[in-house]
């Protein structure tokens, strides 16, 4: 089943196209990653799909209505900011909004998916914390939780292990990993290729306007590409722990 279908789709800042003449499908199942060096669009991307801003061509999840689109798909921006002194289980409560009606209390199956994505970014024991009180990772981890809570097909995710040690990043990816196994999809944006490489089951690589690249990490990540599109060179190689990417040195 395809989750996101982009065609002939593009993103105009001004008179200047950030992107152009991009067509992908993404199915169920697949942790996709969205990668490039700074600029090439990431998140206008992911933002222009949303409908979020102004596109060129046709997103399946841009025409959707906006309850539907709550329901189809979670959105995680970079933007992290909590505004309001809210505890934080209420907060991940926010994320059942598009399947209540209005004024509806949660039901059952509500607050058991609040407790499914608060156990799966390790926040138990902050279920009465005051949000803006926690460290920054911390309410990245509630607001990545925000987003599981609406257990929709689809979820989109723009930098979401920025600013997480390194144990929550790998369990933050691994949790990725472990919806797209049970048949969700994910879209995430990232910059650091080695978690990229290691977790995501399908990589796009953005550059000069367009995808340079897309596909599995090991068949992505080439010496040429990686010199070309992010002028480095790195170790790329298949361990008995999986793939392995790491970057060595900076070329002309």
């Amino acid at each position: 089943m395809t989750l996101l279908r982009l065609t002939g789709f593009g993103v105009t800042l001004g008179k200047r196209d950030i992107l152009r003449g991009i067509d992908l499908k993404v199915r169920e199942g697949e942790l996709v990653g969205i990668i490039g060096p700074n600029g090439a669009g990431k998140t206008s991307l992911m933002r222009a799909a949303l409908g979020l801003t102004q596109r060129i061509g046709q997103s399946s999840v841009a025409a959707l209505s906006p309850r539907a689109r709550g329901r189809a798909v979670a959105w995680m921006p970079q933007s992290r900011e909590i505004a309001w002194p809210v505890t934080v289980e209420p907060l991940v409560m926010l994320g059942r909004t598009p399947h209540l009606g209005a004024g509806q209390r949660p039901s059952a199956a509500d607050l058991a998916a609040v407790d499914r994505a608060m156990q799966r970014m390790d926040l138990d024991a902050f279920r009465g914390r005051t949000a803006t009180r926690l460290s920054g990772g911390e309410q990245a981890r509630v607001l990545i939780a925000r987003a599981l809570a609406q257990e929709t097909p689809l979820m989109m995710a723009d930098e979401p292990i920025a600013g997480l040690d390194p144990a929550h990043q790998l369990a933050t990816m691994q949790s990725f990993a472990d919806l797209a196994q049970e048949g969700h999809s994910v879209i995430v944006s990232l910059h650091d290729l080695g978690l990229a490489a290691r977790h995501c089951t399908r990589l796009i690589v953005l550059d000069q306007g367009g995808v340079a690249a897309d596909g599995p990490p090991l068949e992505v990540l080439t010496a040429d590409l990686v010199r070309r599109v992010f002028g480095i060179r790195a170790y790329l190689e298949m361990t008995p722990d999986g793939l392995v990417f790491q970057p060595l040195e900076v070329v002309a």
